[in-house]
């Protein structure tokens, strides 16, 4: 488990970032996977999540994740009445007490929110994708509607893939580089066809622009951490035939 200084600081807050470590799974998911849409045995994940929720502070019940598509769709809990497991999309908002909501990712960033002043807490699933097509825009826009004056606002990015083990090709490149060319700083050309992609500065560049000054990364590489983090690009270099994810997670009390 790794932790946001920032957030620690307030009592009414319960989080972590977990690594694979502590968990049922056996063989490639070992050991703490709580991806439900992995192969896994589901008793082992049924109890993974069991474990996270007890670490965290709630019910098995009340841990809340979403059916994550690499979109930039923001589920707003806004009432009890609204709580539902495995709704489509990539970030959660609410004000809402004594619920877990979580983020599963394998290589991508997870980022837990919280904005003091009105109590709002938000986790968002930031891969590359869902960041390109403003899923952290739409975030950030949804706690502004919270609280249109907050300069609190608190964003804690945790363990993603380094930009040494993020290769990407020319097309992904161009792709970014079609937008805007300031996009660059994200690139490291190693030849002709091949990149390596800064992931984290791409995501800070992205909170920065919102105006969210407040911000902490635990700069760990899911990739070549494999002790500690499950990674889909290492399980495709590896062949693979499937892959865990870790979680995160963020509570309000």
């Amino acid at each position: 488990m790794f932790f946001s200084r920032k957030l620690k600081k307030f009592k009414n807050l319960k989080h972590a970032f977990f690594s694979r470590k502590n968990g049922f799974s056996k063989g490639i998911y070992k050991s703490l996977n709580c991806g439900n849409g992995s192969s896994d045995i589901k008793d082992h994940i049924s109890k993974n999540i069991k474990y996270v929720s007890q670490k965290i502070g709630c019910t098995k019940n009340s841990l809340i994740t979403l059916n994550q598509v690499h979109s930039n769709k923001v589920i707003f809990l806004k009432t009890k009445n609204d709580i539902k497991n495995k709704l489509s999309g990539d970030a959660i908002v609410t004000q809402i007490k004594n619920i877990g909501i979580g983020i599963l990712a394998a290589d991508c960033a997870p980022i837990l929110l919280y904005e003091p002043e009105k109590r709002i807490i938000g986790c968002i699933h930031s891969g590359w994708k869902g960041v390109f097509n403003g899923v952290i825009r739409n975030t950030i826009k949804k706690f502004k509607e919270l609280n249109p004056n907050t300069n609190e606002l608190i964003a804690a990015i945790g363990p993603c893939i380094g930009k040494n083990s993020y290769n990407v090709k020319s097309n992904f490149y161009n792709k970014f580089i079609s937008r805007t060319k300031k996009n660059k700083k994200f690139f490291y050309k190693i030849n002709k066809n091949n990149f390596n992609f800064d992931l984290r500065g791409f995501v800070n560049h992205e909170i920065s622009n919102f105006g969210i000054k407040n911000i902490e990364n635990i700069k760990m590489d899911t990739f070549s951490e494999s002790e500690f983090f499950y990674s889909y690009r290492r399980s495709c270099i590896n062949k693979d035939k499937d892959y865990g994810r870790c979680i995160s997670v963020i509570l309000m009390t």
